[in-house]
């Protein structure tokens, strides 16, 4: 397999179609950077609510949880008649396998996702209340597959009463399988107080490309470091998905991806990279080249390897247990060495401030829009594309 590092499209650029319709909405809602809120004397109560797609919390919820993933019309697209029977019986007969997965990584044999994604809502809880002085602002977690689940956040963030609500998926690139679903999850379930706005997507933003960048150099540094002279390519590594997703529902999921890889590498200043992309399963046809094939073709050439989750911002199940110890595995097995891997950005202080500052600027319209470049607006799926349609 010729693998050739360097990216498909050339960098995406910042969408102006998407923030076309944004701009005509920030004067009709000047008045809501000023608007009181009933539980403070001045200043306005903001909700931030965080998407994810949560984890297990021990052996017991392993089942549960699988069953609630592949029951999602996102992940397995049949009728519900169909697709629930289906799901039952695949969470059954994976139930065993994953359990084993969970059980290698510190968190009491469930997911370390729920864990990491509070530290993340403190730091940005932090960051907000600092760049916003007098609002006060509130994070919470909704989870598309285990509690607190989607439904759960919806009436927390009801009961907070806020005066307006951001929708912060922490997926930085939009997915229908990732951003929609949880979105479709949340304006089903929330009925309470505030405008509300969205930032479907950030794939160029600033603060995440940085952090990204930052922690590629790090990591390469070390590899030149303890291994001169050793050629290194560094594997940007994304979830796959089916590639019918791309071509027949129109999913920005790719291009978004290679628009963030192409400007970690330029703001990394590297010279040899690769997008692959992980977790394939199933008969289909997925995004390629995979993981596992680029790490195999860098052992045949001679090369270490620096491998980098670029579609992940926090520690979980396919980034300890997928890329640390099965590629790792794989990757000794090809005569790969140096694998190191780069940590996911977590709370890293310029990531955080990223998304802070996104959330601010956000408060100045209404309705969807991507923060930061890397979003064309061009696709079907494209939430801002289809609220253009719709209005």
């Amino acid at each position: 397999m010729d693998l050739q590092p360097g990216p498909r499209h050339p960098a995406g650029r910042a969408d102006r179609s998407c923030r076309a319709g944004v701009e005509a909405d920030r004067g009709a809602v000047t008045l809501a950077r000023g608007a009181s809120s009933p539980n403070r004397a001045n200043g306005r109560r903001i909700a931030v609510v965080l998407f994810n797609l949560g984890g297990p919390d021990d052996a017991a919820t392993v089942k549960p949880f699988l069953f609630n993933l592949f029951n999602d019309p996102a992940i397995i697209g049949l009728p519900g008649f169909a697709r629930t029977p289906l799901a039952r019986l695949i969470a059954s007969r994976r139930e065993a396998s994953a359990q084993a997965n969970y059980a290698q990584m510190d968190a009491g044999g469930g997911s370390p996702l729920k864990a990491e994604t509070t530290k993340q809502m403190d730091a940005l809880d932090a960051a907000l209340n600092a760049l916003l002085p007098g609002d006060d602002v509130k994070s919470f977690m909704a989870m598309r597959y285990w509690h607190p689940l989607t439904d759960e956040a919806a009436i927390d963030v009801a009961a907070w009463g806020p005066d307006e609500v951001v929708l912060l998926p922490l997926y930085p690139q939009f997915s229908t399988t990732t951003t929609e679903s949880s979105l479709k999850a949340w304006n089903a379930a929330y009925a309470g107080s505030g405008r509300t706005r969205t930032i479907c997507c950030y794939p160029g933003l600033d603060g995440w490309v940085r952090a990204q960048a930052e922690g590629v150099r790090l990591k390469l540094d070390e590899a030149v470091r303890e291994h001169p002279g050793k050629p290194i390519r560094v594997l940007f590594s994304a979830h796959g998905i089916p590639e019918k997703l791309v071509t027949g529902k129109g999913d920005p999921y790719q291009e978004q991806v290679e628009a963030t890889v192409a400007r970690v590498a330029e703001a990394a200043g590297l010279s040899d990279w690769l997008l692959c992309y992980q977790s394939r399963v199933g008969p289909l046809k997925w995004l390629g080249p995979s993981t596992p094939d680029a790490i195999v073709e860098a052992g045949k050439a001679g090369l270490g390897v620096v491998i980098t989750p670029i579609a992940f911002v926090s520690e979980h199940i396919e980034t300890l247990v997928e890329l640390d110890i099965e590629y790792g595995e794989l990757a000794h097995e090809a005569g790969v060495h140096p694998y190191l891997r780069v940590p996911a950005v977590g709370t890293a202080p310029l990531f955080i401030d990223g998304l802070a500052g996104a959330v601010a600027e956000s408060l100045g319209r209404i309705g969807t829009a991507p923060a930061g470049p890397g979003c064309q607006g061009r696709w079907k799926a494209c939430p801002c594309q289809r609220e253009r349609l719709a209005a």
